[in-house]
């Protein structure tokens, strides 16, 4: 429904009379002098309130409903101290920040607002890594957990991710994100919070000490083995907090120190050397490989922003080029590294990875769990969880102590995989071909259509469901999978070829997950990628006919 210019300047000046921020009220009264010109942006800003789910918080800092701001902050933080005590769950709440804009006056706003309500608050020493607030929850009984961040979203964004303590989160829960129904809870309660100036905020409390550093790195070095000076690993955050952290453990696993990328070392909120601080988007690893190439790199690895996830990049020797791992490969390798260790327990992924994994699980004898998509409910796939991916560079290498995904242990991990394989003449590579010699070549591609109306995602959907394909290339259709209501995902099967199409959860697009599996004839596994490769890309051609949206990605 479109607001008239005077509908818009009553919405923004009752949200003045009650915003605490004088800049940002400042910013909506120059948006209102700037009317009829600033309409558009004025009804975007109020087109509706930043809704909080399951992932929290995310979106653009501005003033108004639709942003990040204090007033957001205050109004979140307020309605999660109520949610706590209405489920009489006890002790402090753990706050944690990254570096990005603004992140440490929200986290400070938030432990005013929760030490307000009577309850302690934990509010962490610096900017930090996303998985150190994550174990902190756990390791000092807090009832839940806060962490400002964005992740790897553009510069201009922040957030608001909530974790739950054990009490609330249960032996599979226990320091990780909500679930619903608590999200659909805390709006409701946020909701219900009055007038953000009769909110009573407390003394900002003394920060924790360097106790919750260093018990993170204690027990996060402890993924490793045996630490191997000689490795040689090129190592960036993308501009993030991880890579103080990343080189600590580095140090304390025994590796030699990793070499950086000096220009993304530093963390800044602009993000200046990528147009998307996201090891995903083609050219954000650019400067990495450089540096890897030129120094004869062992390993590349990289952390996003809040380090919660790790892409890696090796050298394949056989053709001379440097080339990142796909989330699925580097989750079935250090699957299968952990296995050979001896991890039991289940190992689980999401209905949109590779089904590798499914078959490496029933050939080791361990526990296979497939889950929807996303980590919230990965780490819930058993109280025994002893591995989970995604494949979007998420991995859970040790629940014990961050029950989320964590990309400095995954990093650990990784370099405690390439020090093994060295040790004996053999690379990622060559492992990641021993199992598909096994199991057979598992191509994996994603397909993306961003759109600026909704409606064309939910007409899409309609029209799969509605008339799903009768093949996949050559092969016919044999299954149609579709999980509502639990979920807006639909599969589609067929011989040796699979296409999950769902909506994102956190972009306004729609994606499609593909699968080719490949048998290796003859032990030709180059072969054998060859063709999977071919017929990935008449699948990929397929698959965006089939959505008939253009744009894809």
């Amino acid at each position: 429904m479109s607001l008239s210019i005077d509908e818009l300047r009553a919405l923004a000046l009752a949200w003045i009379a009650d915003d605490p921020d004088p800049a940002a009220a400042e910013d909506l009264r120059s948006l209102i002098s700037a009317l009829p010109e600033s309409a558009p942006e004025l009804a975007d800003r109020f087109s509706g309130r930043l809704r909080f789910g399951t992932a929290g918080l995310r979106g653009r800092r501005r003033a108004g409903p639709n942003g990040m701001n204090i007033a957001v902050v205050r109004a979140t933080t307020a309605g999660l101290v109520r949610w706590l005590a209405d489920r009489g769950a006890a002790g402090p709440v753990a706050v944690g920040y990254d570096a990005r804009h603004d992140s440490s006056r929200f986290a400070e706003e938030a432990a005013s607002v929760i030490t307000g309500a009577g309850r302690p608050a934990l509010l962490m020493p610096g900017p930090l890594p996303t998985p150190v607030l994550a174990a902190a929850v756990v390791r000092t009984g807090a009832a839940a957990g806060v962490m400002i961040t964005a992740s790897h979203n553009p510069p201009q964004d922040n957030g608001y991710k909530v974790y739950v303590g054990t009490q609330l989160g249960g032996p599979a829960g226990a320091g990780a994100q909500l679930v619903s129904p608590a999200d659909a809870e805390i709006e409701a309660a946020i909701s219900a919070v009055g007038p953000l100036r009769d909110i009573p905020l407390g003394p900002l409390p003394a920060r924790a000490g360097e106790e919750e550093i260093e018990a993170y790195l204690d027990a996060a070095a402890k993924i490793v083995t045996d630490g191997s000076p000689t490795l040689t690993v090129a190592y960036t955050p993308l501009h993030g907090v991880g890579g103080t952290t990343f080189r600590a453990v580095m140090a304390r696993a025994g590796f030699a120190p990793p070499i950086v990328v000096a220009e993304q070392f530093a963390a800044d909120p602009d993000f200046p050397t990528v147009e998307y601080p996201n090891p995903e988007e083609p050219g954000a690893m650019d400067l990495l490989i450089a540096l890897a190439s030129a120094r004869d790199a062992d390993l590349a690895i990289a952390n996003d922003p809040d380090a919660d996830r790790c892409a890696v990049a090796v050298n394949d020797r056989r053709g001379g080029a440097w080339r990142p791992l796909r989330g699925d490969e580097l989750g079935i390798l250090l699957a299968d590294h952990l296995i050979r260790r001896g991890v039991r327990g289940t190992y689980a992924t999401t209905i949109v990875s590779s089904t590798m994994l499914s078959r490496l699980c029933s050939a080791r004898g361990v526990r296979y769990g497939q889950t929807l998509t996303g980590f919230k409910w990965i780490v819930r796939a058993g109280t025994d969880l002893a591995f989970g991916y995604e494949e979007a560079l998420g991995y859970c290498v040790m629940p014990s102590l961050v029950r989320d995904k964590d990309g400095i242990t995954a990093a650990l991990l990784a370099c405690d995989l390439a020090r093994e394989l060295a040790a004996q003449g053999k690379s990622l590579l060559d492992q990641l071909d021993e199992l598909s010699q096994e199991f057979g070549v598992h191509a994996t591609d994603q397909l993306s259509v961003r759109v600026e109306d909704l409606s064309l995602i939910r007409n899409a959907m309609a029209t799969v469901r509605n008339r799903p394909p009768s093949h996949l290339l050559d092969q016919p259709v044999t299954e149609v999978q579709d999980l509502l209501p639990a979920a807006d995902v639909l599969t589609i099967l067929a011989g040796y070829a699979r296409v999950v199409v769902r909506p994102s959860g956190t972009e306004p697009k729609l994606k499609a997950y593909l699968e080719i599996v490949q048998p290796v004839e003859g032990g030709d596994v180059a072969a054998a990628r060859q063709q999977a490769a071919a017929s990935l890309t008449g699948l990929r051609a397929q698959t965006a006919r089939m959505l008939g949206l253009a744009g894809s990605d």
